[in-house]
């Protein structure tokens, strides 16, 4: 009879679990952990990892399936440090207002644009303006070029899909499973966002693209190549915080 094995997301527990889980591998393989130390070792971060990605994975989908509500005030706490992180010199007049437009959102209220990626798509900007405030501000400037602009926060929501995208599929591991050898974790997620945003704006100048409705086809290319790099199992991206004005 198969024996169930109730989840935790403690950490002590899954430690345990994991460790367990080890244990019968050993004992069914019929390996003996004084003679094999680092394969235990070895097998025993893998285990983690995969377990990491998983658990990675619900997280991620768990915030993506959460819809902004601008009843919830932790909500809108994000949503105003949003604008404090890329705007600190510029103080918000009022909530709803064309303000918004100027970080790159659609209309007055910036709600509307969460529609797809929920919470996601807004904690991967905060991370990202926080964590690479100079590379974000760089960047916002340039998405008001006046030939080569684009709309910061919107095409910030497209990079939150193509990263959902790459994670759900499973195209992440090699890249998240190199840069940790404990187990993945939301922070590597947001990491990741910012490379692509930092490396998306570089390409999207490099394309020098007619307008903005040639968006689409350049993402896809982009999405592509960087699909072709996570292909590779060495692949370990680092961000590159040197951003050329323009």
């Amino acid at each position: 009879m198969e024996k169930k094995v109730a989840v935790t997301t403690n950490l002590e527990d899954t430690k345990a679990f994991l460790d367990s889980m080890c244990s019968q591998i050993m004992r069914i393989k019929q390996i003996k952990a004084d003679l094999h130390r680092q394969f235990v070792q070895s097998m025993t971060i893998c285990l983690r990892q995969i377990w990491g990605y998983k658990q990675l994975g619900l997280e991620v989908e768990r915030l993506r399936s959460e819809s902004f509500d601008d009843a919830n005030l932790s909500h809108e706490t994000q949503l105003l440090e949003l604008w404090t992180l890329l705007q600190p010199d510029r103080p918000l007049l009022k909530r709803v207002t064309k303000q918004w437009q100027d970080i790159g959102f659609q209309g007055e209220d910036p709600k509307t644009d969460f529609r797809g990626m929920g919470i996601l798509g807004l904690q991967n900007l905060i991370y990202f303006a926080k964590q690479f405030g100079t590379a974000a501000k760089h960047i916002l400037s340039h998405s008001h070029h006046p030939k080569f602009g684009y709309s910061f926060a919107i095409v910030g929501i497209n990079l939150t899909h193509m990263a959902y995208k790459l994670l759900q599929d499973s195209a992440l591991k090699s890249h998240l499973y190199n840069v940790t050898e404990g187990r993945p974790n939301l922070d590597n997620f947001h990491h990741f966002y910012s490379y692509l945003f930092i490396e998306f704006d570089k390409f999207w100048l490099e394309c020098q693209p007619k307008d903005i409705m040639e968006f689409n086809r350049i993402r896809d290319l982009f999405e592509n190549i960087v699909r072709t790099k996570l292909a590779d199992n060495t692949t370990c991206f680092k961000v590159n915080i040197e951003v050329d004005t323009v």
